[in-house]
């Protein structure tokens, strides 16, 4: 089928891959390290850095950075396609653009990531982790670029797709920076920042009005009692980097608790 993308402006392609390559990206950060917690950026690289939780905190967040800097550079071209006078495209032309882009990421993630760096696989604890890399990327990568070419060529008006499509991409930006955060949880897993004492990190778990359930020996992740929205505010200003409530108990605490 042809996709006649080159009667759009090129800097309006490029823009929309790249608003639809770094929405992969959040997509990916935000569900498999934040939420399914099955790996952070780097869980493959050898001890002591693959336990290393503020480490992994840190390379996650330099990733989220990354994809947002991408996602402002697409909208810069966006803005500079529109500013020309160019043909802003059609809804079937931008979303096509933007799953091109989605599905890019993942096949970007699967074979230079995962499988020629090893920096991490999609399920860290799995047995058979090849099975859980080929399925997601069939389900994120490749069908997406199906469905681009399944997709029906109209050429009718946007008509708010691409506001649609941006708000989605900064919503996601900012759900990647805000981190985790769930109600109904029964623990709460705690990581403070390098050069806090055990008596500091206590009082600020104390603070926080929550009850100490674990530790780590190196006192690097710390489990408690479900934190209110008061206390994550209170442990983040205290010192905290990471405080994360998840429903899912094989999550990162479950692949990194028999490194540390």
């Amino acid at each position: 089928m042809r996709l006649n993308w080159p009667a759009i402006d090129r800097k309006a392609v490029v823009g929309w891959l790249l608003v639809g390559y770094a929405l992969g990206g959040f997509f990916d950060g935000i569900v498999l390290h934040q939420i399914l917690q099955w790996h952070h950026l780097l869980s493959g690289l050898p001890e002591p850095a693959g336990s290393d939780l503020r480490f992994q905190i840190l390379a996650d967040g330099l990733f989220h950075l990354l994809m947002y800097l991408l996602c402002v550079l697409g909208t810069v071209l966006l803005a500079a396609a529109r500013a020309s006078g160019a043909r802003p495209g059609t809804t079937s032309e931008i979303l096509r653009l933007a799953l091109a882009g989605f599905g890019a990421w993942h096949i970007v993630d699967a074979v230079i990531i995962h499988w020629l760096l090893g920096l991490h696989r999609i399920r860290m604890a799995s047995e058979v982790p090849l099975t859980w890399d080929m399925g997601w990327l069939v389900i994120f990568g490749i069908l997406p670029l199906v469905l681009v070419l399944l997709m029906p060529n109209r050429g009718g008006p946007a008509r708010g797709a691409a506001a649609a499509l941006m708000s989605v991409t900064i919503v996601a930006g900012l759900a990647a920076g805000a981190g985790q955060r769930f109600e109904g949880a029964a623990d709460t897993i705690v990581v403070f920042r390098e050069g806090l004492s055990q008596a500091q990190m206590m009082r600020a778990v104390l603070d926080a009005r929550t009850n100490l359930k674990w530790t780590d020996k190196g006192g690097t992740i710390w489990v408690v009692d479900e934190v209110s929205w008061a206390g994550l505010i209170t442990l983040h200003a205290e010192g905290a980097v990471l405080v994360s409530t998840t429903p899912v108990a094989a999550g990162c605490l479950a692949w990194s608790a028999v490194k540390v």
